[in-house]
């Protein structure tokens, strides 16, 4: 796929922060034992008038803008969330009446890795004719998160990201990918109920069962060998080796994770971007935020390689590698 190129892009952010401080003061932690374990200061969390979609639309305005487009020239608007606005209809019609589009549109849920999956079907749709296609990672994780869980909700922030996919017969653009799911590992991080398979009930209410399990060390574990492996196949497929990316935009999941990664993979610090420690882990939406701000603050350029690569709850995995830049 090597038409297919990001020709417009935008984030947005709730206004609230919930800082590590807010936390100690009514959780057994403090901020000390979350910034050695996570790498996170504070995050973002939506107020009562946040919802993912209107987080998403946000975005994908800015994107549709600085694409140079209006709503009527986006052919397919594909939304990658793990908290939908509601369970029907899908998040896509919301954000897109928002948006005044009038085009198809899907949701995707692949979890923390959805942004990277939605491109990578953006690409492929571009090939069967579509010229331009919205992607969208969007997420609200506050409202899905126990509040009186350590393990978790000091994880868990709110955000999106959004980026205009766009066809071109030019080189450059999504130059390969690697996407997979080992559906073993279902139970290391869910929310068992609120589905067909358990069904909301006083009962799963009152046991917390709507909100996220995790399973941490299990996470990290296996987190780590996805994210290096996929990553390698991607690169491999390119034809290309660690040395030849610039840029390493991983899922925001926890610094250690981040790291230890990056470290396998032999890409130095320096060729990393992480903004963890301000958004937390925004699950679909953490990819685009990181790598987003990264080009609009200078460090990403024309031609640079970018490789991007995220996991999450399923298993899933994702890698991508661009060639940043618009087509010429």
């Amino acid at each position: 796929m090597s038409n297919a190129f990001v020709t417009g892009w935008g984030t947005a952010v709730p206004d609230g922060v919930l800082t590590n401080a807010d936390l100690e003061a009514r959780l057994d932690t403090t901020d000390a034992w979350i910034l050695e374990r996570t790498g996170i200061r504070e995050r973002r969390i939506a107020g009562p008038g946040d919802t993912s979609a209107s987080l998403g639309a946000t975005a994908a305005a800015s994107a549709i803008k600085q694409a140079g487009l209006t709503p009527s020239d986006i052919d397919l608007l594909v939304v990658a969330t793990s908290t939908p606005e509601q369970l029907m209809p899908h998040t896509g019609a919301f954000l897109g009446e928002r948006l005044g589009l009038r085009c198809g549109s899907f949701d995707l849920n692949s979890a923390c890795s959805g942004f990277v999956y939605a491109t990578v079907v953006a690409a492929a749709m571009l090939q069967t004719g579509c010229r331009h296609v919205l992607v969208v990672g969007t997420e609200t994780m506050s409202r899905i998160t126990d509040p009186d869980d350590r393990a978790t909700h000091i994880l868990f922030g709110d955000g999106a990201g959004a980026a205009v996919m766009s066809s071109a017969d030019a080189h450059g653009g999504l130059l390969a990918w690697d996407l997979g799911c080992d559906g073993s590992a279902t139970d290391i991080l869910q929310i068992p109920a609120g589905g067909s398979r358990l069904p909301t009930s006083a009962a799963t209410v009152a046991r917390g069962d709507h909100y996220i399990k995790m399973q941490g060390q299990e996470v990290f574990k296996r987190a780590v060998r996805a994210v290096v492996d996929s990553s390698a196949l991607t690169l491999e497929r390119a034809g290309c080796t660690a040395a030849d990316v610039a840029w390493f935009v991983p899922h925001q999941a926890n610094t250690r994770i981040i790291d230890t990664a990056a470290t396998r993979l032999g890409i130095e610090a320096d060729r990393v971007v992480a903004n963890i420690d301000r958004f937390g882990n925004t699950s679909a939406a953490s990819i685009p935020l990181a790598l987003f701000e990264a080009v609009d603050d200078g460090r990403v350029a024309d031609g640079d390689l970018v490789l991007l690569a995220g996991f999450g709850a399923g298993m899933t995995w994702a890698s991508a590698l661009l060639r940043w830049g618009a087509p010429e």
